[in-house]
């Protein structure tokens, strides 16, 4: 396949846990498309493999991210604040740890000022669809995870994803269920909306299955103007999701 077929994807947070599978799956499908991360710091990097086509950037700072944005098509959104835990915790004890977020990286700097930079710089460079990972929860102001570390990481998300459905540019928008670390593909895949399916059992998804999902949305319209909630049946449940086609085509909310 001639270069010109194949499309130039950028996956912003590549040196993330969810974020190296999208990456890794991404440069296994070499014939379809052209693969680049984005990583905040050498260190990420050199995790991820050091190729030349990883850029660090800081994505709080629009300038230092823009060489990663010339010339691609599509750009894969997997950057997020990370509360950390206080030392000092002893979970014999009982009680619940507390939690903060490092200066200059609460919710509000890196999962809004630094989406909305992203979403900025793929706009002036004409990129033709924007995947952008959240997450479920966000329907609810009062969600547990807003506390942690007096973040409001779920309004800061939802804020982000906002911004990206009105920017005009052809935008799918995820927000997986509690994310776990177990093999992808081998579980049934379910789409909702409007946190919904967290009032049922079924609300975790292995990252590596958000990943697939992140990959298989590039290939079909039926997901772009979209937004979705996504979890997964357990392991054993259900059939397996291989038909992304028919999975996508039962999501009918824009946001």
């Amino acid at each position: 396949m001639a270069d010109s077929s194949r499309r130039t994807v950028l996956v912003t947070g590549s040196g993330g846990r969810t974020g190296q599978i999208v990456y890794k799956k991404l440069k296994e499908r070499a014939n379809q498309y052209v693969t680049r991360g984005l990583v905040r710091t050498e260190e990420s990097k050199q995790k991820i493999g050091g190729a030349k086509d990883v850029f660090v950037g800081d994505i709080r700072d629009a300038e230092s991210i823009t060489p990663a944005f010339q010339g691609i098509d599509a750009l894969i959104i997997l950057t997020s604040a990370v509360p950390q835990m206080k030392p000092g915790f002893d979970p014999t004890k009982g009680g619940r740890p507390e939690f903060y977020y490092a200066d200059g990286a609460y919710p509000e700097q890196v999962d809004w000022i630094g989406q909305k930079n992203q979403i900025d710089a793929a706009k002036a460079v004409g990129v033709k669809h924007v995947v952008l990972v959240g997450s479920m929860g966000g329907t609810n102001p009062n969600h547990p995870l807003n506390s942690l570390g007096n973040g409001n990481i779920l309004i800061w998300k939802r804020k982000a994803e906002q911004y990206l459905a009105d920017s005009g540019i052809p935008y799918t928008i995820i927000r997986p269920g509690g994310l776990i670390d177990k093999e992808g593909g081998i579980r049934e895949l379910i789409v909702g909306k409007d946190d919904e399916l967290l009032q049922t059992e079924t609300k975790a998804i292995p990252r590596a299955d958000v990943a697939e999902v992140c990959v298989q949305a590039l290939s079909f319209e039926e997901v772009q103007f979209k937004a979705f909630d996504l979890a997964s049946k357990p392991e054993g449940v259900g059939t397996p999701t291989k038909d992304f086609k028919a999975l996508f085509s039962n999501i009918t909310a824009r946001f």
